[in-house]
Formats: structure tokens, sequence, C-alpha cells
């Protein structure tokens, strides 16, 4: 098979790393890439959301599977576009189409769907511009911290813990009066805060069928003992020690069947993954949000620990025949931390050299915001590197993990030493 994977991350590093080791692949593609997934397959100069580049390419390289790892092209439409083109329509896309994809791309639409199909949540209500002195109102009754949640994609950034209603309120009316994320702030989704540990679940379905992936815990803060800014992840673990198997039983039950079922009532045709971001508060799940497609850093934990041939699986889910598939995961534990630039999350420089690469002997380097620059390997994004190991037990595999990240160098590089230590 020839195979085409978008994105440029972490992510679509270790779908590279994986999909080239199944004898299935002929030809691996991936666009843009980055200066890791060139060792696994061909680096592609092409935008995630140029459909008519991407359908040409996937025409004239006879690409048999295409794999989407971010949410952008999902959210505009990627897998619409392919299903409406003649020519495209028969090559199978792993991704929801649009449709689905507001699972992601509209906070609003996944808490009615939520609430409709009795999916454990936290209780909500959503305000446009014009109901803003409603919103304003709301707010003076609502418990703090209050959360408020931007619709639409925000790049990470458009949600926000309010700790006063001063600063609720504040940041109400810069979200819709002054659109403060842009298009994505249009409607603003006011939410109770929920208490407990954060986890993630992650779902492969062909629409019918589903697999539950291994879960898997990721560290936001920039920080160590999780303080400071909001990052895209800094680190992750999986498994989760507390998600034992009766709590992902009730995840299960709770969850992810009505969650399929509801797709399926809604005539929401969905293939591809759905990451299920998840409060565990005193053993009970809560859906915190949403996503359409895996984790980051999270995929780069997850993956390593299925040994199943990932191709079989995503050609499976293109046939509607996931059922037959037995996942068969690794009983190991895998620990990942992020190196990132100095200055991350906020302004970062690019262009730095990377060393110290060959040094990584026990762990996988996956390559997330890295270029080659005249043969050399360069930073070129706020999160760089995420150096995975897969070890006996947690405290292994977050020694091992940590050492090599310290074994890299470029300057300014920064990571945290405390990844998984509050699971130990």
């Amino acid at each position: 098979m020839n195979i085409l994977i978008l994105g440029s991350g972490g992510r679509e590093s270790t779908f590279a790393w994986k999909i080239a080791q199944s004898p299935l692949c002929e030809n691996l593609y991936i666009a843009p890439g980055n200066a890791g997934t060139g060792a696994y397959g061909k680096n592609i100069p092409l935008k995630v959301t140029d459909f008519e580049g991407i359908g040409n390419f996937v025409l004239q390289n006879k690409i048999n599977l295409v794999l989407v790892g971010p949410e952008e092209p999902l959210v505009k439409g990627i897998h619409d576009y392919f299903l409406n083109h003649d020519e495209l329509k028969t090559i199978p896309v792993i991704g929801p189409q649009k449709d689905g994809a507001q699972l992601e791309g509209s906070k609003d639409f996944s808490k009615s769907f939520m609430e409709k199909y009795n999916i454990p949540t936290a209780a909500s209500m959503t305000f446009t511009l014009e109901t803003l002195a409603e919103g304003l109102t709301y707010l003076k009754h609502h418990p703090l911290p209050v959360v408020l949640k931007a619709d639409g994609l925000a790049a990470g950034k458009g949600v926000l813990i309010c700790q006063t209603l001063e600063d609720a309120q504040t940041e109400l009316k810069l979200m819709l009066a002054e659109s403060k994320f842009g298009e994505a702030s249009s409607k603003v989704v006011i939410e109770e805060f929920l208490t407990g540990i954060e986890l993630s679940v992650f779902v492969l379905t062909d629409g019918k069928n589903y697999l539950i992936l291994p879960s898997a815990k990721d560290y936001k803060r920039i920080g160590e003992g999780d303080t400071g800014l909001n990052t895209g992840g800094m680190g992750s673990v999986s498994p989760v020690p507390f998600a034992d198997e009766a709590f992902l039983k009730k995840v299960e039950n709770q969850v992810v069947i009505p969650t399929i079922k509801g797709l399926q009532k809604e005539k929401i045709n969905y293939k591809g993954f759905i990451f299920i971001g998840l409060m565990n508060t005193d053993g009970t799940p809560n859906v915190i949000e949403y996503n359409c497609r895996m984790g980051d850093p999270e995929t780069e934990s997850v993956i390593p620990r299925i040994e199943n041939d990932f191709v079989e699986m995503l050609e499976a889910v293109a046939l509607g025949k996931l059922k037959d598939i037995k996942l068969q995961i690794s009983a190991k534990t895998a620990a990942t931390i992020v190196v990132v630039s100095s200055g991350y999350p906020g302004e970062y420089i690019k262009g730095k050299t990377i060393t110290g690469l060959e040094n990584i002997k026990e762990s996988i380097v996956f390559h997330a915001g890295t270029e080659l620059e005249n043969g050399l390997v360069k930073t070129n994004g706020g999160r760089v590197l995420a150096i995975t190991t897969l070890q006996d037990d947690l405290f292994k595999a977050l020694q091992q993990a940590t050492a090599d990240a310290g074994r890299v160098y470029f300057d300014g590089a920064n990571f945290r030493k405390d990844i998984g230590f509050d699971l130990l």
C-alpha cells in the first residue's frame, strides 16, 4: 500500500514510525513532515489545508490510504473533499467528515451531543454576542472557579479558568465583544469547573465497531509541579495507574458506547480516532472534551504500546471490519518527555541547531518542531522533540526518558523533570 500521513508534529512522527514497520506499507509519504519523519518515508512540501494539492498528489502517486493527523483539515472538511471528488472518493481517509469533526470543532455542538445522549459531563450554557448581557448575569450566580470555552478551534488557547466573577465577566466580554479568539469565540460555553484527575482515553472506530486504545495522562503546564502557563503538552505516560479495569469499564459503558451510538443516531458516519478527555472525579468519569484525532504528546506514549500491525488496523477502519482486529497491548509502561524551545508557550526563536540525538539509545526520539537545513537538524517550533521509552514499570520509564531528554542539546532547550512523578 502507498500511504500518505498529513501533519508535521510529534503525533505524525509516531504514526510514521509505526506505519513504516508494517510489511503492508510499500511507500510512505508525510505532508509536510519534519526532520525526523524523513527517516520513515518521504516528506512532501504540502500544507495540510491545501486540499487540491493533496488530492493531486494522491492521484499522481497512487495513494491507497490517507491518515489525517491534526484537527484543522478534518474540521475544514478534507474527508468531504475526497468523497465529493469522482477520482478520490474511493480512497479511504482515516479521520471523520466535517459533521463528525464538529465534536472538536464546536464546543457547543459537543456539549449538546453529550447532553442529548446522557454522557456525563460538566453542566454548561452557551452564549453569543446577542446574549452577552444574559451571560454576564448567568456568571453572577455561577459557582467559582468557572470555565469559559471558545466554541471553535483556538489553537489550544480557547479555554480559560476564571477564579473571580470580575475576571470571568471581563473575559466573556473580550471573547464575545472583542473577538479575543477571532471567529472561534463568536460563541462561548460557560461551564462548571470539575475537580479530580485528568486522563485521556482513545477510541478507534469504523462507525459501527470500536477499539479502546491504551489510556494516557498528559501534563499541560510549562513548569514543574504543574505551574505556569498551559502548553500543548510537556509529557505523557501510558497506562494511567489509577485507570484500572473497573474505571475503564465505566468509561466504556457510560461514555464510549453512548458516543458511538449517538453518532449513528445522528447519521454521522465516523471513521477515525476519537480522543476523549476525561476527569476522574472520585471514580466517576466526566467528559471534559472530545477531539476528532489522536492527542499530542499522548500518541507518543500510546502507539508504542500497540503491538498490532497499525496499517492492518487502519485498513480495517476503512473496510468497516474493525471487529476482526484483536488489540494486542504491551504490558510495559511508556513515558514521554517533551523538549521545548526557550520562551515557549510564549515567543520563542526558531533555527537553533540540535545536537546529541545519537546519544539516545534506550528511547525513541519523535521529532515535533524540527526541520533539516543543510544536513543539520534545527528547531522549528515550540515543542521540538518527544523522547519516549518503554520500560517494565513507571519509575524506570520516567527515569530513562528524563535522562535521555537531558542527552540532547540546543540553545534554550527546556523540559520538565517531574512528568509522571505524581503517579508514583
